[in-house]
């Protein structure tokens, strides 16, 4: 079998995470198998459908590396082809027109819900004949479903699902308005579009078996199907803003790493072993659907953090160095020059081990590109007292005596230095830390005045010594 899988998003709001990790499936599957994955955005609901939130998805799944191959379909250029297919349906029997009012509907619906029947609509245009029509209400489309017997669907993920096709109500394939409703448009685009493999949310699979409806109606090849269970908050409840969810943008703008992402949503449901940290390449070679669970996974943004500080930890040193500065641009008041940017090269390693995202790390490492005097955190005030200052400005000469700048020697003199004063070794690092920083917390103190340079801390030292 030829494999085509399809992410199909609707362009009514962001890119969720749910979202993102259903592309990612259809793209791993189709890639593993040599196949094609290609993106539709539904978008046959003009009215909520927005250009913003269009751009969202596309910049989100690029940025995943999740972006279709070949052209991406937009659904609400193919109505004239869900017409037309409507009318094939009405003219061999297949479908008909209803002409039920809204208040007839609703004493319908609110009957069956009395009776306990989940068929809603009781099909009494159904055999109607169409001299029955009256002249002032535009109709509706609805298909024929089978009323007897079972339709299954062997999910590749649930496994074998079966329904009584009493249940299955005739559906609207067009509104009174000719626009096609999504239980009818998605059928046929996935239809035209070669999809071999329909892999989405199990908040799908009730709608599979109406669709299977309309594909049997057309003599249409029925796809294979695997939905997969839902992503829950941490706390078992339905996934929300609160919970740390929020469109795949804003985990950009976080600072998360794309391929930590993907390799967290990755996990989310399946699984490979014991392997938490499991590579692009990796997962192309091991996707499938024996290892997707059918619980409901649980968002964990402790966890999601971890894994992106291990991404970033791993990350080739010139392409943080680049993600770094871009984040650093966004900062007022920062030198950003060729001194400022080599200090920034010259201290990574001891940065990118001490933060979860971009973001921090762009913020921790300010320091290395602030104007002097320093802005100090008042914590960091409070360390530079009398004594503190006494201390850290007579270590400016023994600082300045160094002949080889560098950590070790940095880290020898100071240790001479508190030995010879009978000091605790912190009593000098951690003013001397607030002086050359600004805050109490950075990496080694001896590693941030090599990176320094002498001149530039006995600038930051002498700045705060005067005030």
């Amino acid at each position: 079998m030829d494999i085509t899988t399809r992410f199909a998003p609707s362009p009514t709001g962001f890119l969720h995470i749910g979202g993102a990790r259903t592309a990612l499936f259809n793209f791993l599957f189709a890639q593993r198998f040599g196949g094609k994955y290609l993106l539709r955005i539904e978008d046959t609901d003009r009215e909520r459908s927005t250009e913003a939130a269009t751009e969202a998805i596309l910049s989100g799944l690029k940025w995943l590396g999740l972006s279709g191959q070949g052209e991406t379909v937009f659904q609400h250029k193919n109505i004239k082809r869900h017409q037309d297919i409507v009318q094939i349906l009405l003219d061999n029997g297949s479908a008909y027109h209803c002409y039920c009012t809204p208040e007839e509907l609703h004493k319908m619906r609110s009957k069956a819900l009395k009776e306990g029947r989940k068929n809603l609509y009781d099909g009494s245009w159904r055999d109607r004949s169409p001299s029955d029509a009256p002249s002032d209400i535009s109709p509706v489309v609805r298909l024929k479903t089978e009323l007897t017997g079972k339709t299954s669907i062997n999910d590749l993920v649930q496994g074998l699902v079966t329904v009584d096709n009493e249940v299955i109500d005739d559906f609207i394939l067009l509104r009174a308005d000719g626009s096609p409703t999504y239980m009818h448009s998605v059928v046929v685009d996935d239809h035209d579009m070669q999809v071999s493999h329909v892999i989405r949310g199990d908040d799908h699979l009730n709608n599979a078996f109406r669709q299977i409806q309309l594909y049997k109606a057309m003599d249409w090849e029925i796809p294979v199907f695997a939905h997969i269970p839902l992503i829950h908050g941490h706390d078992g409840t339905k996934l929300s803003k609160r919970h740390g969810a929020l469109g795949v943008e804003s985990y950009r703008d976080l600072g998360y790493l794309p391929d930590a992402l993907c390799n967290y949503l990755l996990r989310l449901g399946w699984s490979h072993g014991d392997d938490e940290i499991i590579s692009r390449e990796d997962a192309l070679k091991w996707f499938d659907f024996d290892k997707v669970g059918q619980s409901a996974s649980r968002f964990d943004i402790t966890k999601l953090d971890n894994i992106n500080s291990i991404y970033i930890k791993n990350l080739d040193d010139e392409y943080l160095i680049k993600l770094l500065i871009k984040e650093l641009e966004k900062h007022p008041n920062l030198i950003i020059n060729t001194t400022t940017i080599h200090r920034i090269k010259a201290g990574i390693n001891g940065l990118k081990t001490r933060v979860k995202t971009i973001k921090e790390l762009a913020e921790i490492s300010t320091f290395y590109m602030a104007k002097t005097p320093l802005q100090l955190d008042k914590k960091a005030r409070d360390i530079l007292n009398e004594d503190a200052i006494k201390i850290i400005n007579g270590l400016r000469e023994p600082l300045k005596n160094i002949e080889n700048w560098s950590e070790l020697a940095i880290e020898t003199a100071i240790k001479f230095y508190a030995e010879k004063y009978n000091l605790k070794l912190a009593n000098v690092a951690l003013p001397l830390r607030v002086a050359l920083t600004g805050t109490t917390s950075s990496p080694s103190i001896f590693e941030v005045a090599s990176v320094l340079g002498w001149d530039e801390v006995d600038l930051r030292i002498e700045s705060v010594c005067r005030k």
